[in-house]
């Protein structure tokens, strides 16, 4: 597969089986997230994996009760630790370097045939306390990781190009 049909068709996945992921697919992914790129190669992330029953269920609740989460196999947290670049000049890398590597995780996942559901929807207060996060650590995004019960292959409704690119100048078609 190529990257544009990972890109194309990757989904957000709700439903999980309750089937193991084989250990050289998840260290694939774990690859995906740390050789990602990041500003001043800083990589400025931690990776939590947690495969615990309870502990599942404790961040489906931290998560809004958003209890698909813990159906899946394993939850990934993806953390950022303080760091010192900056983008445009004003705001440190932290947020945009571990989206990025989360990305880069997911699509891999999609490749390994496995589904992810990028989860922005936390406390992370209770994420924190849950998983011995400490203070100056931020949790920026979790994800179920597992097979899904079914593919999905529709496509949402995308922008088209006009509405979503300008040429030279912002307003600019």
């Amino acid at each position: 597969m190529d990257v544009f049909e990972a890109i194309k068709f990757r989904r957000s996945i709700r439903s999980y089986q309750p089937k193991e992921i084989p250990k050289k697919s998840l260290e694939r992914i774990i690859d995906a997230f740390r050789f990602a790129p990041s500003a001043n190669n800083e990589q400025p992330w931690k990776l939590i994996i947690v495969k615990n029953e309870e502990l599942k269920k404790d961040l489906a609740k931290a998560c809004n009760q958003q209890w698909f989460i813990a159906e899946a196999p394993c939850i990934l947290v993806a953390c950022g630790l303080p760091n010192f670049s900056k983008i445009g000049g004003y705001s440190s890398s932290l947020m945009v370097d571990v989206g990025i590597a989360f990305t880069c995780m997911m699509l891999a996942a999609y490749e390994e045939g496995l589904g992810t559901c990028y989860i922005g929807a936390f406390s992370e207060y209770d994420v924190k306390k849950i998983l011995n996060i400490p203070d100056a650590v931020r949790v920026v995004g979790l994800t179920p990781l597992g097979y899904p019960q079914k593919q999905i292959k529709e496509l949402g409704l995308r922008k088209s190009v006009k509405d979503v690119v300008y040429h030279e100048k912002y307003g600019e078609q």
